[in-house]
């Protein structure tokens, strides 16, 4: 795979650029980081980054915002989880962001 072998390569360079500790820890999670390519490639682009967490996240504290104040921790955790749910309800209805049949 041409990937892995680039991974290989800047991992050396970084090595011989005196960023040891960076190569070492290219080196020990480079399966992880590569892991993406277990599935089908045009699935790549979406998998390898955080964008459904950072929006996730993101819509979780602009929605906690709204609320200011809450009585208790599991109130907080009752909202978290009613819009955990509400995103779970329109991805499974709606929004295709993987199409698995081939």
């Amino acid at each position: 795979m041409v990937d892995r072998q680039k991974l290989k390569e800047l991992i050396r360079e970084l090595d011989k650029m005196g960023y040891k500790s960076a190569a070492d820890t290219l080196e020990s999670f480079q399966y992880d980081v590569m892991n993406y390519m277990q599935f089908p490639e045009n699935h790549w682009r979406r998998i390898r980054t955080t964008n459904i967490m950072e929006r996730t996240n993101k819509e979780i504290k602009r929605r906690t915002k709204v609320v200011g104040a809450f009585p208790s921790q599991e109130s907080v955790l009752r909202l978290q989880v009613s819009i955990l749910i509400d995103i779970n309800e329109e991805w499974i209805t709606g929004n295709k962001y993987l199409i698995m049949e081939q």
